[in-house]
């Protein structure tokens, strides 16, 4: 059986060059990508690396690679990631990891936010699919909770608890993280702003006009799709 993101993971290791500072997110394809530039790009040593995701920081660590931390950095050159579903417009959603504050960082900084995936990752427009996770001070929780409320009433909106301890599950960052279930996606666009609005809201999933390409691979083999932008 054909391993299409090790494929789109070898497909990204022409798009690093010797000296760069690159910046990684999380997941399967990610750590492709990482043991493809330890066991096989020549100038491994000269780059350096940043990651929003402990994992990717541990297998960097393990293979050696060169890491500084994202608070020391104000610029990257390229910075790769996964995601749960782009569209045309290369808007992504990340809801998995809960990390998508530090990951949109590290994607503003970057020259180039490279996502990564198989085909199945890509659709013409997003869907409600998967929820917005919203990162919330604890402070807000409530306040931000009824504005959500009131902005999509027809949404399904959960706090994650933790199945490992009592309680919420709380972030990177020590905030609550909270998933919006909508029954049709609103318009992305306007989705980014309305949430960022909210008093309180430190980041949300959407990822929306940031990539600059994206790598898929399927059936048919690699593709590069650039963002199509509708306004």
């Amino acid at each position: 059986m054909n391993d299409y993101k090790l494929t789109a993971a070898k497909a990204a290791l022409g798009l690093i060059g010797p000296n760069q500072s690159v910046g990684l997110g999380a997941g399967s394809t990610i750590a492709h990508l990482v043991n493809l530039i330890a066991g096989e790009c020549e100038y491994a040593a000269s780059l350096t690396f940043t990651s929003s995701s402990f994992k990717t920081t541990q297998l960097l660590s393990g293979r050696g690679l060169r890491i500084t931390p994202p608070a020391l950095l104000r610029q990257l050159d390229v910075y790769f990631d996964g995601c749960d579903q782009f569209d045309a417009e290369l808007n992504a959603l990340k809801s998995g990891g809960g990390i998508h504050t530090t990951e949109k960082i590290l994607a503003s900084m970057a020259d180039e936010f490279v996502l990564l995936g198989d085909e199945s990752k890509f659709a013409k427009q997003l869907n409600a699919t998967y929820p917005l996770v919203i990162e919330i001070l604890p402070q807000a929780l409530q306040i931000v909770l009824a504005k959500l409320a009131a902005l999509f009433p027809l949404a399904t909106i959960t706090q994650r608890i933790s199945t490992q301890k009592d309680g919420a599950l709380i972030s990177d960052n020590g905030n609550m993280l909270v998933d919006v279930y909508f029954n049709e996606f609103p318009a992305p666009e306007e989705l980014d702003i309305q949430v960022k609005m909210i008093p309180g809201v430190v980041e949300h999933s959407l990822f929306y006009h940031l990539a600059t390409k994206a790598i898929i691979a399927g059936e048919n083999g690699v593709k590069t799709i650039l963002p199509r932008r509708l306004n």
